[in-house]
């Protein structure tokens, strides 16, 4: 019989399956599920970011689904003070949280902690994020390189969020990025908690058949409403919810800049873009206390 575990843990790239074996653990082991996907804590998004389906929901209580604000900037820090919160009150009533999602920095959070980085200013992230989309990732890993070289040689200079943030915390702080990064991190949530700790890694062939099925059915199921609902709410351009996988590709359908055919089909190439970072994340971060699963 297998020994009952304090928390469960279920991590993979999009489409591998993870709601599904989550629902099958909980029910396993009078679990509660807790998203650990830093897109579904979002609104409005149902169908184009997956979240768990009506039957589901009744079968299993689920938890820290759709919970953030749309305009609100919701860190890594923010939902580890979430989910301890949740987790803590599973625990109060004897039973299991299972934490299932695609977020991995959220799953090292649980394991490791975080180092504690600054609150940035509203009106410092408006303006970078506003200099990103001017003037291109390039131009800000030069500012950032003027600021803090050692901190723009650990970044590529495709890579615009990172270095947006680094900008934003030495503008709002006078400190590099990895001054908060070395100092002592935050007590891990599962510190002391006995782990069943899961990777879902389908064979390549067989993920990418899922998105392309999974896309379809979300475009037949109303994703582009939800685009729409969401675009005529006009949040700032730096909201994160505005960079789900999907929203930018179906947005150019409903401005007329692409047909559905292209943009659904940009959506599954995005999709399975998503997925092979996950998987290499999840890789080369996860030790040996993970059981990788290859399986169908």
């Amino acid at each position: 019989m297998v020994q009952r575990p304090d928390a469960i843990l279920i991590a993979g790239p999009t489409a591998s399956g993870k709601s599904k074996l989550a629902v099958e653990e909980a029910l396993r082991f009078d679990g509660e599920i807790v998203n650990t996907d830093s897109m579904q804590v979002y609104p409005v998004l149902n169908v184009l970011t997956a979240r768990p389906v009506a039957d589901d929901l009744k079968r299993v209580p689920h938890h820290l689904y759709a919970t953030a604000e749309l305009d609100t900037p919701y860190s890594v820090a923010r939902w580890l003070q979430d989910a301890e919160i949740v987790a803590e009150d599973i625990w109060s009533r004897n039973r299991i949280p299972v934490f299932v999602g695609g977020t991995g920095l959220y799953f090292r959070g649980l394991e490791n902690g975080i180092a504690e980085t600054p609150e940035i200013p509203p009106e410092i992230r408006r303006d970078i994020r506003l200099q990103l989309e001017q003037f291109g990732s390039e131009k800000l890993h030069q500012e950032l390189s003027l600021l803090d070289p050692e901190g723009a040689v650990g970044l590529k200079v495709g890579d615009g969020h990172r270095i947006a943030r680094a900008l934003e915390v030495i503008s709002a702080t006078k400190q590099p990025l990895a001054h908060f990064q070395n100092l002592p991190h935050s007590r891990p949530i599962l510190m002391g908690k006995s782990t069943r700790k899961t990777v879902l890694m389908p064979e390549r062939k067989l993920l990418h058949l899922r998105i392309n099925h999974r896309t379809d059915w979300m475009i037949e199921n109303g994703a582009v409403d939800e685009v729409k609902a969401l675009l005529q709410l006009k949040l700032p351009t730096e909201a994160t919810v505005l960079k789900a996988i999907g929203v930018p590709q179906l947005g150019n359908f409903l401005h007329g800049k692409l047909s559905l055919n292209q943009a659904t089909e940009q959506t599954k190439a995005a999709t399975r873009q998503y997925a092979k970072r996950q998987a290499t994340w999840f890789n080369g971060q996860f030790d040996d206390s993970w059981n990788f699963y290859t399986g169908n």
